[in-house]
């Protein structure tokens, strides 16, 4: 489960108790499609078959991935609203004639939606509506350092790992991190590409003091010394990074409090299901 996952889940369940009727698709066997089950709300696999049945039934249809969006664009008989998370540009013939489909774009930052931009989506086309992730319990502010366990390239697993070795520190990789948060004493977030930041929300939600890089749309949601620092991809800088928030528990302190304030009041769940709610109102008002 990633971070788009969890967030087209988290909708999902906001839009039924706002008393939409919701189905989702997800790929058969999928974490998601069983999640989504566990959930209780209505799922069924993803297939041409389901996107041309579902859609025909429906108001509006919302892809949140590249899949389930190339197969909107073929089959949705519904108006077609398409979630951008990442922050790569549009490339090939295909990828730019499906780009053409969608009555609308949801960037997930604002660096997103400048990428679309500059890739020939009109600007009135597109939508800034930022991730929304559960209040967490505090974080009892433990020793332990935390950062996801991640096999993608573009995220910087293998820097996080040579940093935390030059701090002289153990590093727990994490594949739950609302679970492995609440005894974090510091989450480092390293990634070559980044559309938003799921991740370190989690960690500001659960009251833990951020490490991240610089890229793409984090410094949207990290405000460098206010709440949580900003490092360069370099493993010396990262390290010192850690070493300051280890030694300096006031300043730790003060940017996690300031990081849980700004998902209480900007990055909760029902303000990410109100904004693509207006989204989705102003879709099928033309």
């Amino acid at each position: 489960m990633r971070g788009g996952q969890w967030q087209a889940l988290r909708l999902a369940e906001g839009l039924r108790q706002a008393g939409h009727t919701v189905t989702v698709l997800s790929r058969e066997s999928s974490p998601c499609l069983e999640m989504a089950r566990g959930l209780g709300l209505d799922a069924e696999p993803l297939t041409a078959g389901s996107v041309r049945r579902f859609s025909g039934q429906a108001d509006l249809a919302h892809a949140h991935d590249a899949r389930s969006h190339t197969l909107a664009a073929l089959l949705s008989a519904a108006p077609l609203v398409v979630s951008r998370r990442v922050s790569f540009p549009i490339r090939g013939v295909i990828s730019r004639w499906k780009y053409t489909r969608p009555r609308h774009f949801i960037a997930v930052s604002n660096f997103v939606k400048d990428v679309l931009i500059q890739s020939g989506v009109g600007p009135e086309r597109i939508s800034v509506v930022y991730d929304g992730v559960p209040l967490l319990t505090p974080s009892i502010a433990g020793e332990t350092i935390i950062a996801p366990a991640s096999s993608d390239a573009q995220k910087g697993t293998a820097l996080a790992v040579e940093a935390a070795r030059l701090a002289g520190v153990p590093l727990r990789l994490s594949t739950d991190l609302e679970r492995d948060l609440h005894g974090a004493g510091l989450f480092v977030y390293i990634t070559h590409s980044e559309g938003l930041g799921s991740g370190v929300l989690l960690a500001m939600s659960a009251g833990v003091p951020v490490v991240a890089s610089g890229v793409g749309g984090i410094p949207e949601i990290v405000e460098h010394e206010r709440s949580g620092l900003l490092v360069d991809n370099a493993p010396r800088q990262i390290a010192n990074a850690i070493l300051r928030l280890k030694e300096d528990r006031a300043l730790a302190c003060r940017l996690a409090a300031r990081g849980r304030q700004l998902v209480e009041e900007r990055f909760s769940i029902p303000a990410m299901v109100a904004g693509t709610t207006r989204v989705y109102e102003r879709v099928l008002a033309c």
